[in-house]
């Protein structure tokens, strides 16, 4: 039995090795019966590869997303940082735009105003020990500051500085309820005194009460003695309603402030008053009025203005001669 088990293994390894010469020798020949095998070989397993695919293909993608999904979340937590950072440098220009646009418009009122002022930068604002509408700017001594001077912003007058520290300075506003500041109407140069309301709103006082006062009159600083705690000229507000007050001693009046506190950013403190009066120099130009829209008609050649208009034309009447009498003759 052994030896019949070795014959037929030899028998089997012959058999094997001489097919394969034989077909190595068609081969090399050009006969193309390999070929022909391997076609048909691919031609019965095709479907079947198709459909392998198709089945472990989802499973092929599910492990690849699977591999990259760390990569993924690095890739958007990189994302949002830069848009993170990307929001906050749009933040700062924005700022950066709006403190050089105040700082011109401070710049262009102290020159025509004749007032010398150094810039500074709101840094804080707020209540204080003392006030209850204050704000801190970042100067002080090191700016040759001192109490009690001219405080301006962009649109007239912002407040005046109360505390001078080594570097940071106490500004009071003129919202502020123990504010106050002696002003004059421009053009009739009645003056009265205005106090703050701690809002953005203040109370005018005439002093004489002969005084006339009514909406829409301009108020400028009247100014003291050196120019402190204030310089001549700069605008205050405008006078928003009159309310009547019969039997009072002094008329009084409601009054806008020209300077919106809550944004304000950038301000200049006034170190020297300007050599002559700049009277209604400052007085901001009134806002054009709205152009009320005109209405145009055309008429069509021909055409009556009530048909154009579309409107039903008026019926015509055309008159009837009246009859004629014919004298008779009595016989």
């Amino acid at each position: 039995m052994r030896y019949g088990g070795d014959n037929r293994s030899r028998l089997l390894l012959v058999t094997l090795i001489v097919t394969s010469l034989f077909l190595i020798t068609l081969d090399l020949r050009g006969v193309s019966l390999i070929t022909g095998l391997r076609h048909g070989t691919q031609s019965v397993l095709g479907p079947f590869q198709r459909a392998a695919n198709s089945a472990f293909s989802p499973i092929g993608n599910f492990f690849s997303d699977v591999a990259h999904l760390g990569r993924t979340r690095a890739e958007i937590k990189s994302l949002e940082t830069q848009n993170s950072q990307l929001r906050t440098t749009l933040i700062e220009r924005k700022n950066i735009e709006s403190q050089i646009k105040q700082l011109k418009s401070v710049l262009n009122l102290s020159g025509t105003g004749g007032y010398k002022v150094v810039s500074a930068k709101v840094i804080s604002q707020g209540t204080s020990a003392s006030f209850s509408q204050s704000i801190t700017i970042d100067i002080g001594r090191n700016a040759h500051l001192t109490r009690d001077m001219t405080v301006l912003g962009g649109d007239g007058l912002v407040g005046v500085v109360k505390e001078v520290y080594a570097s940071t300075s106490l500004i009071m506003l003129e919202s502020d309820p123990s504010f106050r500041v002696g002003v004059r109407i421009a053009g009739s140069q009645e003056i009265g005194i205005l106090t703050g309301q701690g809002t953005d709103r203040a109370i005018l006082q005439m002093l004489d009460s002969q005084s006339t006062v009514k909406a829409g009159d301009v108020l400028l600083a009247r100014g003291s003695a050196a120019g402190k705690p204030f310089v001549p000229g700069v605008p205050v507000g405008t006078v928003t309603s009159v309310p009547n007050s019969a039997g009072s001693v002094s008329q009084l009046a409601e009054v806008q402030f020209f300077t919106h506190l809550h944004s304000v950013g950038i301000v200049a403190v006034v170190v020297s008053p300007p050599i002559t009066d700049p009277r209604d120099a400052l007085v901001p130009p009134k806002p054009m009025p709205t152009p009320v829209p005109t209405v145009t008609i055309f008429l069509t050649p021909g055409a009556t203005p009530a048909a154009t208009l579309g409107a039903t034309p008026a019926p015509s009447v055309t008159p009837k001669p009246l009859p004629t009498s014919t004298p008779t003759t009595k016989k």
